[in-house]
């Protein structure tokens, strides 16, 4: 046996830097794969969001409202986005998720100053997600003493000189106690549909191709549409036995609140099932191997978990970052399932999610269908 000869183990070396660069895609994905993570980790991940999006419904429109108003815009904390007219749109603002917050000033406010009564105001959070809403909440214990310490003059002079001089009660709604697991679990049902769905597809229809058994598929008149239907068939009954599972494990372990199973949460299980699975269609078509077809699979989930809301605050991501992530279909498929688990949102109030779905789906289908159609000319 001979011995350790350095020239063979430099001509291995080459033979294997040429392979890698033959396999440009795995080439592409060691270099991109860490670009991402750096930018995604260092720019779009905030744990602790500003600017967050806040209606108010003022029913004392004086001097004093306004300086609190004032006073939570200096915090940075909420972007005042609409003034409601009445207590109902207000609460249809949270309820849909279009705001964050709601703050309601009473209609008595000013006249209870005056009297020394120590008013009230109502912060409504969406607390759904409870790190999104912390240091806002937190911040909101400084307001009583800072918003009107320019306004008490005069004869309100004397309520400057209270601790506070108004209380703020804070109302956490959706998932008052803060569990983290109401928010995660639900995500959960998102990523792992999207994990096995798009992984298990792309790389059943690339083995196929892998083994040749393919061209027999290529060799029958088959229409494109009717082999993508065949082969995405059964994992539809995966991912619905998937989601019943899940469903079931979420109220049974871990509690988690199943305030409205209605037509929009079947309706966007469904889409997204469908949307999933197509898309895992449409990687098979791109990748030439198993290899690439999980590496492929693995650059769509990274950016699926760090920009949907899963793990980090939507909100809290710059604007940059939150375009990404609207084209991400697991962001509006994560907003259907706590939606509707979570606030007990109607159908009527997740139309934009679940047109979002539908888009994706026929996007994505689309383009499976025009790659197979090469493949087969």
């Amino acid at each position: 046996m001979n011995g350790f000869d350095v020239s063979r183990v430099l001509a291995v070396l080459v033979k294997e830097f040429k392979q890698l660069t033959r396999d440009r895609l795995t080439y592409a994905m060691m270099l991109a794969i860490p670009i991402v993570q750096l930018l995604l980790f260092g720019y779009a991940i905030n744990s602790e969001p500003r600017h967050l999006p806040t209606a108010v419904l003022i029913q004392d429109d004086g001097r004093l409202s306004r300086s609190i108003v004032a006073g939570l815009k200096n915090s940075r904390y909420f972007d005042f986005i609409a003034q409601a007219r009445s207590p109902a749109e207000l609460d249809a603002m949270v309820r849909r998720g279009d705001v964050q917050f709601a703050i309601t000033v009473p209609g008595d406010f000013t006249r209870r100053m005056v009297r020394g009564d120590k008013p009230q105001i109502l912060v409504e959070a969406d607390a759904t997600d409870p790190s999104a809403t912390g240091g806002a909440v937190a911040a909101l214990a400084a307001l009583p003493d800072q918003a009107l310490a320019h306004d008490l003059k005069g004869a309100l002079e004397p309520r400057a000189r209270d601790a506070q001089p108004f209380e703020v009660v804070i109302h956490s709604r959706y998932n008052p106690e803060a569990i983290t697991a109401y928010n995660i679990v639900p995500g959960l049902l998102g990523v792992i549909l999207s994990l096995t769905l798009v992984m298990m597809t792309s790389l059943s229809v690339t083995r196929e191709t892998e083994r040749g058994t393919m061209e027999s598929l290529l060799a029958t008149p088959l229409e494109p549409i009717e082999v993508m239907v065949g082969k995405l068939a059964p994992y539809v009954l995966v991912g619905l036995v998937q989601t019943s599972v899940i469903l079931v494990m979420a109220k049974l372990l871990f509690a988690v609140p199943m305030a409205n199973l209605g037509p929009g949460l079947f309706l966007g299980i469904a889409l997204f099932i469908v949307g999933s699975l197509a898309l895992g269609f449409l990687i098979s078509t791109l990748a030439r191997s198993q290899l690439q077809a999980m590496q492929m699979s693995f650059f769509y989930m990274l950016p699926s978990i760090l920009l949907s809301g899963f793990m980090f605050p939507f909100r809290g991501m710059p604007a940059w970052a939150q375009a990404i992530g609207q084209v991400i279909p697991v962001t509006h498929f994560l907003r259907v399932v706590r939606g509707s688990l979570l606030k007990g949102q109607p159908l009527a109030d997740q139309w934009r999610e679940l047109l979002a779905l539908t888009a994706f789906v026929c996007v994505v289908t689309a383009l499976a269908m025009l790659r197979y159609r090469r493949t087969l000319d």
